[in-house]
């Protein structure tokens, strides 16, 4: 077995179980020491024991490295692997009409992982596309992208793309909505990435009316191709939990339905946003969807299925799923305002 991907299959599957990120660094790195080195070393330290003299390879991943290069299933992998099940039930036949995944995120912000490996994974997930939506600059917390930045990451893209035999890494950005309803950055930018998530990540205990006006004038800007985790709400996880933001629904969604905005239905355990309720009301009101993962590392890309569970439990139409839709289909909705 290849000692490279056993390693990363192990990463994928700690981060798809929400392991602490330090287990899942030490996997990562590892590999990434490994992908440097020559066959003939490898062989050669494996064979004299000194593979833990390398940065990045401890006990534990000179172990899965020796077992994988003997031909065996590492027993730490052959052990996640014996614990892998469903993460939800419902929604298979959604999930099975995917194709996509709008919303994920690199070590170019707060993700844990480039871009390249991001996109490889999805690849293995079976998506013919990703979007790559790292932050806007003014969410610095999260190493937001600079005009500058945001630039040199689109070429980044491009020259992934050239690589990419049947897949296709979409541009894109997840963009703050400021208090006043516009979109952390510049009208250039806006225009240059593929796919624009729209999310609020400040103030989310404004009163009603304010939360209102500032997201119906993000969602009347012909760049906004999806609305973010619209409430905002935490429901578990480390940063604790938070209470959804308050506005009026029938207005945002609204909105939405007459624009062409797809409501994002977020499939991060710690968000699951929004509520059944309002994802309900969403579907009343006639809105787009897309089902994404908000993925911040490559074993959280497989995380949709949670999304795809409570879409089928609420109702939401296949058609009206934008992740459901082939690569041109899809691109003709986001430049629909061009």
């Amino acid at each position: 077995m290849d000692p490279i991907a056993a390693l990363r299959r192990i990463g994928f599957l700690l981060e798809r179980e929400r392991a602490p990120t330090y287990r899942v660094r030490a996997f990562r790195n590892a590999a990434l020491t490994l992908a440097g080195l020559g066959p003939d070393e490898l062989d050669r330290r494996s064979a004299d024991r000194t593979l833990t003299e390398l940065p990045g390879i401890g006990k534990t991943t000179s172990a899965v490295i020796a077992q994988a290069i003997a031909g065996q299933v590492p027993d730490y992998l052959a052990d996640l692997e014996s614990r892998v099940a469903p993460l939800a039930t419902g929604g298979e036949t959604i999930r099975e009409q995917l194709r996509g995944d709008l919303h994920s995120h690199s070590d170019w912000s707060d993700g844990g992982s480039p871009i390249q490996e991001m996109a490889v994974t999805a690849m293995e997930l079976g998506h013919e596309y990703q979007a790559l939506t790292d932050h806007s600059p003014r969410l610095t917390v999260a190493n937001g992208l600079s005009v500058a930045r945001l630039r040199r990451q689109l070429a980044i893209v491009a020259t992934l793309n050239e690589h990419l035999d049947g897949f296709r890494l979409l541009s894109g950005i997840e963009c703050d909505i400021n208090e006043d309803g516009t979109l952390d950055q510049t009208e250039v930018m806006l225009g240059a990435v593929d796919v624009l998530v729209a999310s609020v990540h400040s103030k989310l205990r404004s009163d009603s009316a304010a939360m209102t006006r500032r997201m119906l004038r993000a969602i009347a800007d012909p760049h906004t191709d999806i609305l973010g985790h619209c409430t905002g709400r935490l429901v578990t996880g480390g940063r604790g939990t938070r209470p959804p933001s308050q506005f009026d629904a029938a207005a945002v969604f609204d909105a939405c339905a007459e624009r062409g905005v797809a409501v994002e239905i977020n499939s991060r355990p710690e968000r699951l946003d929004p509520p059944r309720t309002l994802l309900a009301q969403a579907v009343a009101a006639g809105c787009l969807f897309s089902i994404d993962t908000d993925a911040h590392a490559p074993g959280q890309l497989d995380w949709q299925q949670y999304g795809c569970a409570r879409a089928a439990e609420c109702g939401v139409p296949v058609d009206r799923i934008v992740n459901t839709w082939p690569l041109d289909r899809l691109l003709d909705w986001t430049n629909r305002h061009s």
